[in-house]
């Protein structure tokens, strides 16, 4: 083996303690997907240290390639010093004719050979001027203090605006105060008020910030402290920080959105990318690569661009006056798709007759009559003008009532001049659509463009690779245009193609056959250069249990169909199955429903029967809520009630909580231990396949993807997003070395061999199926009896 190339048997991993052999395992299979190029799909069950061991793989993997690189320099040097001084020995004593045209091609090898060793010897000296700047600066603390998004701004005054939009906004608006020039109009001059620029917003200051980023890893809230102190922007010092950065790490939006990535100055050609908590990939390219707006968006768009048409007409080139109008017209045809007219308030216009309808990109350009319409060249002077952003500050400057309308005044109670008040007095939130709050509760009404202008660019997409869904519902405003993009692919190809390789990584990877087949084949990539890998949990098999229960205590089948779901008889016995489990169970049981609807539907039946008193007496009962901000207190109370269960000699024991899948509980939340001993899966929580959008969709992969062992690929798309939701829900529990649960999936639909084989590998090998309840309750029962045994005895 080179000595200069170590495979991954022979490196050294700098993990903070000793690693797990499953640990060890990935980090060299890691490595050797790096080295190799390949690209790599790879799960590890959450509480396994999969984020650490990601880490340390790749970095150990960079450390080695950096300095084989390192190596390769200076042999490249060393070679050519020596070919010069025996290229010149041998000039002195051959001379080769005038007219043979060797001379000119070694003058070429010599002149290539010199702009090779020039390159490196110049990445070298910048390499090393840095080194020697960030050196001075982790000692000299008289240098690293001399100068003394929405996440990173650190400008109070912006920062009250309080949403994303909002700061990102102002942001650009005083970058652009601060540079330009005084070339105005000497009429303009007097009526111009100071415009205020961000005082953090210095190249010099942003600098030095930057340096100090690369000085000592920090994170968000290090970085703000650090850029208050010196007055710099921490936003834009990142940025300048990436081009020398070995390592960076941002949300995973930012890298797969081309634009965005761009802006950034992120480049992706032979960098390796990695992609931690990986699960819902297809989903975030495919939402951000759709878009959705209202009726009442394209109205109130098409008045306010009206209106900045009308104001600055004498004023704008006769090109930009051309694309203004371009847009107005899509506009007035968009809503003219949903029944419309923009001159009439969207709130009074009845649509037609409601429904949906799904059309190709170009049968919607048609249909909707912009085919003559250049959308590219649209889309590329939304980009360069700014034109959203310059709205925006153009509605904000004239909020008030003396900005002229830009249609006649209407007569008509209802009609367009009172929907436009409205939206000036901002009485009609319902139909802006677009009103944030800052953070000291005023409501703030951003421009609809940019959400538009995504729809534009939308509809620039290859015409099989989305589709146009023309939603119909009571009034125009309450109507929408939505893209729905199927590919998502198209946009995941480039990431595929420039970077050396890519790292798939996550917690539930299974299914893996999407993103095999619809991210990676899809974009055409090879199969043989994929790598899966899955590895186990670190606790030994004995702390687990996962069991399908096909049917209870009564003998009655457990069939949660849409048909059937809906019976009293299951759901009474589906209640018999949580009182037998609540005997047994200590602690946190969690139950999980396919649906918010089948939940209340379900708690409401227990209610009349009584059932919900015989189970408070045995646990207490908490129910997922319905806000987000509600979550922390509700785990709170349910954590505190499982201790003090545990240290009294009460009735109680423990706490029962119903969550839904794909809810607020089902991502992200940890219930290690005694939160949950058992994890129960009412049903296969299947999506609607009566929806349009997933309709499209499985006709989509129908006609572009093969069939899987005889089944159409939109069939096994319906079976691996429902799994998929079930390995996210039951992967909550368990979370390190020495915890233990049972997880029980209540339908015998589980037990099907296709089913089985989705589940993660290191649930699916410790898998009982029990077709009666009886079996199923005694393995349960001593699965516990076991653990208590054992947490008794003696150490």
């Amino acid at each position: 083996m080179d000595i200069n190339n170590p495979g991954p048997a022979t490196v050294d991993f700098p993990f903070p303690f000793q690693p797990y052999p499953i640990q060890e395992r990935f980090m060299r299979e890691l490595y050797r997907v790096l080295e190799t190029g390949k690209i790599g799909i790879f799960e590890s069950p959450t509480g396994t240290g999969k984020s650490l061991s990601l880490i340390c793989g790749s970095l150990a993997w960079l450390r080695n390639f950096e300095e084989k690189k390192r190596q390769e320099e200076a042999r490249a040097l060393s070679v050519g010093e020596t070919e010069n001084k025996g290229g010149q020995e041998m000039d002195g004593h051959t001379a080769a004719p005038s007219s043979d045209p060797d001379w000119i091609t070694q003058f070429l090898s010599k002149k290539e050979e010199m702009d090779v060793k020039n390159k490196i010897k110049e990445d070298q000296l910048r390499r090393k001027k840095r080194e020697e700047r960030l050196e001075q600066m982790r000692h000299n603390g008289q240098l690293k203090f001399a100068s003394k998004r929405k996440n990173m701004c650190v400008n109070d005054e912006v920062r009250r605006l309080g949403t994303a939009q909002l700061i990102n906004d102002r942001c650009m608006e005083m970058q652009k105060n601060k540079h330009e020039k005084k070339t105005e109009e000497a009429e303009v001059k007097k009526r111009r008020v100071s415009r205020p620029s961000c005082p953090f917003y210095s190249y010099e200051q942003m600098q030095f910030l930057r340096d100090e980023v690369f000085v000592e890893v920090k994170d968000i809230e290090q970085l703000v402290t650090q850029a208050r102190e010196v007055k710099a922007c921490p936003y834009y010092a990142s940025r300048y920080a990436i081009p020398a950065a070995q390592v960076v790490v941002l949300p995973y939006q930012m890298l797969l959105h081309d634009c965005t990535r761009r802006a950034s100055g992120i480049k992706l050609k032979d960098q390796v990318v990695i992609i931690d908590e990986a699960h819902n990939l297809i989903d975030t390219i495919t939402g951000m690569y759709s878009s959705q707006v209202t009726g009442a968006q394209f109205c109130q768009a098409h008045s306010q661009l009206a209106q900045y048409m009308e104001r600055y007409r004498s004023r704008l080139k006769a090109k930009n006056l051309m694309y203004v109008k371009q847009i107005l017209f899509l506009l007035e045809k968009f809503v003219g798709a949903l029944g419309g007219n923009v001159k009439q308030n969207p709130n009074y216009q009845k649509v037609p007759q409601e429904g949906t309808t799904l059309r190709s990109i170009n049968d919607f350009l048609f249909y909707s009559q912009v085919d003559n319409i250049n959308l590219f060249k649209v889309q590329r002077y939304c980009t360069r003008s700014m034109i959203s952003r310059k709205l925006f500050g153009f509605m904000e400057k004239f909020r008030a009532a003396d900005v002229g309308l830009a249609v006649k005044e209407s007569t008509k109670p209802g009609g367009l001049q009172q929907f436009l008040q409205n939206l000036h007095q901002k009485d009609c939130s319902e139909v802006a659509g677009v009103q944030e709050a800052g953070e000291n509760g005023q409501t703030r009404t951003a421009s609809p463009l940019m959400q538009i202008e995504g729809f534009l660019t939308a509809l620039t997409n290859a015409n099989q690779d989305g589709r146009v869904i023309v939603q119909l519902q009571g009034s125009v405003a309450q109507s929408s245009l939505k893209f729905l993009m199927l590919n998502p692919a198209v946009h995941f190809a480039e990431v595929l193609k420039e970077c050396r390789s890519v790292i798939i990584a996550g917690g539930t990877m299974q299914p893996v056959s999407d993103f095999k087949q619809q991210l990676l084949i899809s974009a055409g990539l090879s199969p043989d250069r994929i790598v899966e890998f899955s590895c186990g949990h670190v606790i030994p098999p004995e702390n687990i249990l996962p069991i399908v229960i096909c049917s209870g205590p009564t003998g009655q089948q457990l069939e949660f169909t849409y048909q059937k779901r809906d019976l009293p008889a299951l759901m009474d016995e589906t209640g018999r199955i949580l009182t037998n489990l609540c005997n047994v169970v200590p602690g946190g049981l969690v139950v999980f429903f396919p649906s918010y609807d089948y939940q209340k539907l379900i708690m409401d039946h227990w209610e009349k029967t009584g059932l919900t008193k015989r189970l408070a007496i045995k646990k207490k009962i908490f129910q997922e809520p319905k806000k987000a901000s509600q979550v922390e207190q509700v785990l709170s109370e349910y954590s505190r009630c499982i201790k003090l269960c545990s240290q009294s000699t009460g009735p109680l024991r423990g706490a029962l909580l119903f969550s839904v899948v794909g809810g607020k509980m089902s991502e992200g939340i940890n219930f290690s231990d005694d939160l949950g001993r058992c994890i129960v899966m009412v049903g296969m929580p299947y999506p609607n396949i009566r929806s349009p959008e997933l309709q499209e969709k499985m006709s989509y992969l129908d006609h572009t993807l093969p069939k899987t062992n005889g089944v159409a690929a939109g069939r096994v798309l319906i079976e691996n997003l429902c799994m998929k939701a079930v390995n996210q829900s039951i992967g909550r529990a368990i979370r390190h070395r020495d915890d233990y649960a049972t997880i029980v999936l209540l339908d015998h639909r589980y037990s099907r061999p296709n089913i089985l084989g989705k589940l993660p590998q290191w649930i699916r090998s410790s898998t009982e199926v029990k077709p009666a309840f009886g079996p199923a309750y005694a393995s349960v029962r001593k699965f516990f009896q076991l653990k208590k045994t054992i947490s008794m005895s003696p150490t």
